[in-house]
Parts: C-alpha cells; structure tokens; sequence
C-alpha cells in the first residue's frame, strides 16, 4: 500500500486514531532497567495436563519477577485457567476469577486489587516463550501498567524478512501520522481540518491528498527529528526462526522466557476454544517457585 493512499484510509476512518497502534513504538522511549548482575536467576515451572513449563525469570525486571514469585508462593495461581487462548497468538492465564468459573462465564478483568508500573527494556521482546504480563487497554492504560496477576506466554508464528520490515513501516508511519494529527489538531491550523473534514464528506480523496501532502511537507522537519523503529538483528533472527509476536513490543512489559516445555505451549494453543477464546474444557494450572 502507498504511504498517501495508507493516510487516506487512516483519515477517512477520523483524525482522532486509536493510539494502541502507537504503542507499538513506545520501546524506543523507555529506559532500560538494569538488574543486579549479582542476583541469582530465579526459575519457576507452571504444571498443566499437557506437560511441564519452566521459565526463567528476569532479573532486568524486578518489580514482575518479585510479584510473580510472591504470588505463587501464595499459591495464588493454583486451580486458576489458561483462560484465553489463541493458537499463533498466545496463551493467557492469571485471572483469580477462572477458579471455579462456570462454563461460559466471561474471564480476563480479574486480578490481585493492584497493578504494577511497566518495565519496557528493548532487549527484552516478544519472541516464541516470552512470558509477558497482560494490561487493560492504553485508552483507559495510558501507562501502560501492567495487571497484577494476569500473564501470557507468546506461541506467535515464523515471519520473514520482508514482513518484518513491513512492520517497521507502519510503525514509522504511525510516528508520521501522529506529527500530522497533531499539527491539525492545533487551534492555528484548524483550516486544514476543515478542509479534510469536506473533503472526506464529499469523497474527494484526490483533494484529500493534496491537502494531506501540503502538510507533510510542514511537518518534514519534525518528522526528521524522530528515532526511526528498526528491530534489532537478534529480534529478526528470533522472529524469523523460533517466531513470536513483534507487533506487541514496547507494549506490554516481557519478564522471563521458557527455558523447557516450549512443546507445552503448542499443545495448549492447540485446544477447542468457544467464546471469548476460552478453552471448551477447563485448562488449569499450578505455579511453584523452584529457585
């Protein structure tokens, strides 16, 4: 798709965009948070029917590696469901309110009363194994907070090179898109919005990118100012072999990876999901600290 006929659909669908999209970028903000090199790697295994998960957790993420573990050692986790499940995807679990669900009974809002701050480190990603903590939405998460009990484990897919790049694309196009909308949106140039706003009213698209070069060619300057998003050379070679989900670096806090059982995950991915991607049958857990 071309990069104009890309703003015209984004326009056309109105200039307040969702900026879950943008979040996608946010790991190029945030500062790396450095562990103690001296601290011992904490393990802890996930039993289920299929098998066994050991993961390791992180020690560059100390706030989620400490209240996973404390958790557990409550036995916090026992009983509850891998309640969420799609296979390419991820496999989500964490949520005290699948403990006895009733069938069909919608899961995925409960937690421990407490949410903890997001721990983004670039060198920490989504690749096939990641445990990740999952989080509301940045409409109503704008820090991106993670739940406090809720988490996932990545399955993703293999994606090649130029499916890679593609997505470093859109990322930087969002970080355009974004300059462009702020530019419209302020009081000084509110005839450009308006101009959009008649053209999108009357579909006519070709004046629409007119108007739309006009202020891209304002905005350049700006645009030049921001740090380009690349994955890195070990996340394109983690994506491209092993697979995950890079759409959702910098987005979601990674704090550990599995270390054994990776076939476990599969398995699970693998199961009959009804609504809400709830397993059909009830898939529980029980989490220990090993180490």
């Amino acid at each position: 798709m071309k990069r104009s006929q890309l703003f015209i659909i984004l326009f056309s669908l109105g200039i307040m965009f969702s900026s879950q999209i943008s979040a996608l970028n946010a790991n190029k903000f945030c500062a790396s948070i450095s562990g103690n090199p001296g601290e011992k790697e904490r393990i802890v295994l996930i039993s289920t029917e299929f098998g066994d998960i050991k993961i390791k957790l992180y020690n560059e993420t100390p706030l989620h590696r400490d209240n996973f573990i404390k958790l557990a050692e409550k036995g916090f986790y026992n009983e509850l469901l891998f309640h969420r499940v799609i296979k390419d995807f991820m496999i989500q679990g964490g949520d005290p309110d699948s403990k006895n669900a009733t069938p069909g009974q919608m899961l995925g809002n409960g937690g421990p009363g407490y949410e903890i701050p997001a721990e983004f480190n670039p060198k920490l990603f989504h690749k096939k194994g990641a445990l990740a903590a999952a989080r509301e939405s940045d409409q109503i998460n704008p820090e991106k907070k993670s739940s406090g009990s809720q988490f996932y484990l990545v399955q993703g897919k293999v994606f090649d090179m130029q499916q890679l790049a593609a997505m470093e694309d859109r990322t930087n196009q969002t970080a355009k898109i974004e300059i462009v909308r702020s530019f419209i949106m302020k009081p000084e140039n509110a005839s450009y919005k308006i101009k959009i706003d008649s053209c999108q009213q009357a579909q006519n698209f070709d004046e629409l990118q007119n108007v739309i070069k006009v202020i891209e060619e304002k905005t350049k300057d700006e645009y030049a100012k921001v740090d380009k998003f690349f994955y890195t050379d070990e996340q394109k070679k983690a994506y491209s072999t092993i697979g995950g989900t890079p759409h959702l670096d910098g987005a979601y806090t990674v704090f550990g990876e599995v270390v054994e059982g990776l076939d476990v995950i599969d398995k699970i991915a693998a199961v009959e999901t009804g609504p809400n991607d709830r397993p059909v049958k009830d898939l529980k857990m029980t989490i220990k600290v090993l180490n």
